[in-house]
């Protein structure tokens, strides 16, 4: 077995790559890392989305946290940063969420969280990985008197919900339409929307276990698109099966991306003197387009490897208030712990109801830069040649054929067996023959 977490913790195809032993595992070794340093009988709650494979999982991961000594209790179905938020309003020593998130159904994946709601670091996943893997360390097994407990807690959903509707005012009088993605959204963006007022129809909330993802939410935001300008809509919103990224689209049903969505609120936010140090955290993946905006505003960009962690990380150290990725994880850290896409889409259109534009004039702050992107399948093997000085060379001068207006980034995917390729730049047509003449060479690379 080769590495277990990849950029957002683990993630496989359920009952294959991700089945009830390694969740069972690696449940074991984090909850016994999380009793060694929690003083009393630790509690751990879980939440997952709307998958099939959930339960089956969360039962393992569940029993593997009460093996070792821990309380769980299992919030059901809930998005990702409603676990970030509750680890620290139900004091519990760690969260658990079981999901795929913008994968597709057979995919699920299981993402840790410790005592102050943040995402666990590279470090604390490397110590698990060992005492799965390599058996550095002994797993202590509960006594039997000290077993964990199990319950279910589904209305500590309701902090949540309150928590994200209170961060706006009264955003009624735009015509919203919400795409779930039937997701773990599919209940709490209702409760939410309906607390700001909102005038919302709310899309893809039939989730049936093998339908999250399916032709919509914000990895299919074309059909919101249509949908939003053939009736009328001023503004749709789109999140993915764990509602910690939306995308948007105007009422022309044009996309409104992630590195658009902060332009926007970093606007708003140094106008209303919020953009603390003028600082904005994008990733490399972010466009041009967002960096050049930056320096028309004077503001400071500080971009990050690709993750929402990396993002965090950066604003927390830099003491900054905005971040995220064009892919449309945003965080706020003023309210949240991680990427949350029902926040950001409240903040969305709240910049839209006190702006008084409409979504098409708030994104022209932002001049798109063409970009680009192929995926080539990759083992681990092949992601590790992209070291190589040949490699490495290659594309260097490819670059230079960009002559300074644009640039090519090529990155493994920390979750899926994948290279990608993406290239940048103004000519639209060369930039589309650059990129497919890329893909073909480093395959020959690498391989």
């Amino acid at each position: 077995m080769g590495r277990i977490f990849g950029t957002d913790g683990v993630r496989g195809i359920a009952n294959k790559k991700l089945d009830v032993e390694l969740a069972l595992a690696i449940s074991r070794a984090a909850g016994m890392i999380i009793k060694n340093e929690t003083t009393g009988k630790p509690k751990v709650i879980v939440g997952r989305d709307t998958r099939l494979s959930g339960t089956m999982l969360e039962a393992a991961v569940a029993a593997g946290l009460s093996s070792v000594g821990c309380d769980v209790e299992l919030l059901g179905v809930v998005p990702t940063p409603a676990v970030a938020y509750l680890v620290t309003k139900l004091g519990a020593s760690g969260g658990v969420m079981i999901t795929a998130s913008h994968n597709p159904f057979e995919y699920n994946g299981i993402k840790y969280f410790g005592s102050t709601g943040f995402k666990l670091t590279d470090e604390q996943e490397d110590r698990i990985e060992k005492i799965v893997l390599e058996k550095s360390e002994n797993i202590e097994l509960a006594e039997t008197e000290k077993i964990g407990n199990i319950s279910r807690n589904f209305e500590a959903s309701e902090l949540y919900v309150d928590h994200i509707a209170g961060t706006v005012g009264d955003i009624s009088g735009i015509k919203i339409a919400v795409d779930c993605a039937n997701g773990a959204s599919f209940e709490t963006a209702k409760k939410i929307f309906g607390k700001a007022k909102a005038e919302a129809t709310f899309l893809n909330c039939e989730p049936d276990g093998t339908n999250v993802n399916r032709d919509c939410g914000s990895l299919h935001i074309a059909a919101l698109g249509k949908y939003v300008k053939e009736n009328g809509f001023d503004i749709g919103v789109a999140f993915d099966g764990d509602a910690d990224r939306c995308l948007a689209v105007d009422e022309n049903g044009e996309l409104i991306d992630g590195d658009m969505m902060m332009a926007i609120l970093a606007k708003r936010f140094r106008e209303e003197g919020r953009l603390n140090k003028n600082i904005l955290i994008p990733t490399i993946m972010s466009n041009m387009g967002l960096f050049k905006f930056a320096e028309e505003y004077k503001m400071s960009c500080y971009p990050t490897k690709v993750g929402d962690r990396y993002v965090l990380e950066s604003l927390l150290k830099l003491g900054a208030s905005l971040g995220g990725e064009q892919s449309g994880h945003i965080i706020i850290p003023e309210y949240m712990t991680t990427g949350d896409g029902e926040l950001s889409a409240l903040m969305l259109i709240e910049t839209m109801k006190l702006s008084g534009k409409k979504a098409s004039e708030l994104k022209k702050i932002m001049t798109v830069y063409p970009q680009v992107m192929v995926n080539i399948e990759a083992t681990p093997e092949m992601k590790a040649k992209l070291d190589d000085p040949e490699v490495k060379s290659y594309l260097d001068i490819e670059s230079a054929r960009l002559e300074g207006d644009g640039r090519i980034l090529v990155r493994p995917s920390g979750t899926e067996p994948l290279i990608r390729i993406m290239i940048e730049g103004k000519d639209q047509e060369k930039i589309n023959a650059l990129v497919l003449e890329c893909a073909e060479t480093l395959k020959n690379l690498i391989s």
